[in-house]
């Protein structure tokens, strides 16, 4: 779709001032946090290795009838006895290092960057703690399978870290050599990702699942230079993920069959958006493509942003977890209301939380440093 005028260009100063303020005390505590990967937890119900990331899926649960048989799925419902250490040790380091690389951006200090830099070499350089660059275990089954595609969600976290190697190599933090071997790792996920039996599952899913697939297929062939791959998210998005999963009026059907209703539709426009915002070029802009009928990624922004604004507002039932922890600062705001100019959008977003103490919403939030999306070389 063309426009007839530019949108009006949104002013990052203010914006990226009070990122200063949140970001710089969190990245003075990061200096002090040294390394951990997925080798210093052993998961003894992994059928994989010491190097192999494994997790288990949450809604999962011991079957009453049979406590020592396989689980059965109750949707909606965290298991917190399941194994997490993998997931919390991969959150950490991508809470750490995107942190470290804003306080880089936004005070050109070298001591955020060179710690950076630390984290992603333990994680994918070093022989003796990298992890391996697939998910094959990850949200395992007790006695029902060892890996499960969904599993690939958990490594939406890994997009920010993807987006702050190019600004910790202008650095000078990460030398010539790991910056290769750290591509080549994201290089040989993405291949996981498009040609693994478990990847091409996770991309054909119905749900937000194939949006997480496509958001994170786009970072990391962003990363590595992958041209043909960013052109088929494209495609997928205009083809498959928006004529699917939106409905007429801009919500997500889809989503709001779940348990966790408002969540899921939250989670899935921030992918959806996130996706927009990585795999635009000015010759097929996804932010402008609307299908025959009028959708588009606007429309969906538009569908929330009342139930944003005054979650009383929902016309659905509430979540069953989590209800009152969300909103809060959703990067579907951010991202629209710098590609149409729209300052609404953006008032909002800094209004709503930036954080939250809650693990479950902390690990539905890919997106947390705007300093590595906007500002002085951070648009492309």
């Amino acid at each position: 779709m063309k426009t007839d005028s530019p949108p009006t260009k949104i002013d990052t100063t203010p914006l990226l001032a009070a990122e200063r303020a949140r970001v710089l005390p969190a990245a003075d505590g990061y200096l002090r946090e040294t390394p951990i990967t997925i080798t210093a937890y052993p998961a003894p119900r992994s059928a994989g290795g010491p190097h192999d990331f494994f997790s288990e899926a949450d809604y999962f649960w011991p079957n009453p009838a049979n406590p020592d048989g396989p689980y059965i799925n109750r949707d909606g419902m965290t298991n917190p006895g399941n194994f997490l250490d993998h997931r919390r040790a991969l959150f950490r380091m991508c809470r750490i290092v995107p942190t470290l690389t804003a306080a880089t951006l936004l005070s050109n200090d070298g001591r955020y960057a060179r710690q950076a830099a630390l984290h992603l070499c333990a994680w994918f350089v070093a022989p003796a703690t990298r992890m391996n660059p697939n998910l094959e275990y990850a949200q395992a089954v007790h006695g029902v399978t060892t890996g499960r595609s969904y599993g690939i969600i958990d490594t939406i976290h890994l997009i920010e870290p993807a987006r702050s190697i190019p600004a910790l190599e202008r650095a000078g933090a990460l030398s010539s050599a790991d910056a290769t071997t750290i591509r080549c790792w994201f290089s040989d996920y993405l291949h996981w990702l498009m040609e693994s039996d478990k990847g091409r599952t996770e991309r054909d899913a119905a749900n937000n699942h194939s949006t997480c697939h496509a958001m994170q297929v786009a970072a990391f062939a962003a990363l590595v230079g992958d041209d043909r791959q960013l052109t088929g998210c494209r495609v997928r998005y205009k083809t498959v993920l928006l004529p699917r999963q939106m409905g007429r009026d801009g919500s997500f059907p889809l989503e709001i069959k779940r348990t966790k209703p408002y969540g899921y539709s939250l989670f899935n426009l921030d992918a959806m958006a996130t996706l927009c915002r990585i795999a635009s070029i000015p010759t097929d802009d996804l932010w402008r493509f609307t299908l025959p009928d009028g959708r588009s990624i606007r429309t969906g922004v538009d569908y929330l942003l009342p139930y944003i604004q005054d979650k009383r507002r929902w016309p659905y039932p509430h979540d069953v977890m989590y209800w009152d922890d969300w909103p809060v600062r959703s990067p579907a705001l951010l991202f629209a209301g710098m590609a149409f100019g729209e300052p609404r959008y953006i008032d909002l977003w800094r209004k709503l939380p930036a954080d939250s103490p809650v693990e479950e919403i902390q690990r539905n939030l890919a997106i947390r440093e705007p300093a590595l999306w906007i500002g002085a070389g951070n648009e492309g």
